[in-house]
């Protein structure tokens, strides 16, 4: 029996065009007059968001960010009924995923310069791996609040993830192990301009003050 090819087209779609709402242009082009990737950073992320517009901003684009990952991932559950093995719908889902991270960093809607897609990873994962997110929330912050370097937190907690889904699945799909280890690739490969400033001693640390980054 065929699956049905429209509906699965249509999340797939929806997946991609979630992804590219791309939250911290907008917050700053409709709020304050300014693209946030000429400034700061240059990076259309909530890190940056916060270095350029303030915490306020650059916490509201951090939810939407990550409700954009979650919200896409989602999608899947509507057309669940179409897959007959369990392991093929948990690759629809990964797939879901992976176009939402494709539609933050490459968005139809801002001329396909994004963001570094951390925040909407953080909530693929709250769907997928609900058990994980606070582990990997914990290794980010161990890692950043004695150095106050985001970019390096992110990098750690994605290089735990595929350990952390091998520990907290007791037997864990051959998708699930794939998509682990992928995120792990991912991140750091997003990060390469800030992997060669941290080596440096030039990388941006975020300020809980007035005064922002040194």
């Amino acid at each position: 029996m065929s699956i049905p090819i429209m509906p699965l087209a249509l999340c797939v779609a929806g997946a991609y065009l979630l992804g590219s709402v791309p939250t911290a242009v907008w917050a700053g082009k409709w709020f304050f007059g300014i693209d946030v990737r000429d400034h700061g950073s240059g990076n259309a992320g909530a890190t940056n968001v916060y270095r350029v517009l303030g915490a306020k901003t650059a916490i509201a684009v951090l939810l939407i960010d990550a409700l954009k990952g979650a919200a896409a991932v989602s999608l899947g559950h509507f057309v669940r009924h179409l897959f007959a093995v369990e392991e093929w719908f948990v690759v629809f889902l990964f797939l879901l995923g992976a176009l939402a991270l494709l539609g933050h960093v490459f968005p139809l809607f801002a001329g396909f310069r994004g963001g570094k897609g951390i925040a909407t990873l953080a909530g693929i994962i709250v769907i997928l791996f609900p058990g994980a997110i606070l582990i990997c929330l914990g290794v980010f912050l161990l890692a950043f609040i004695p150095t106050r370097y985001v970019s390096l937190g992110s990098m750690l907690a994605a290089l735990a993830f595929p350990a952390v889904v091998l520990w907290i699945l007791p037997q864990p799909l051959l998708p699930e192990i794939v998509f682990s280890v992928l995120v792990a690739i991912f991140v750091p490969l997003t990060h390469l301009k800030n992997i060669s400033r941290l080596l440096k001693g030039q990388e941006n640390k975020i300020r809980f003050s007035k005064k922002q980054d040194e």
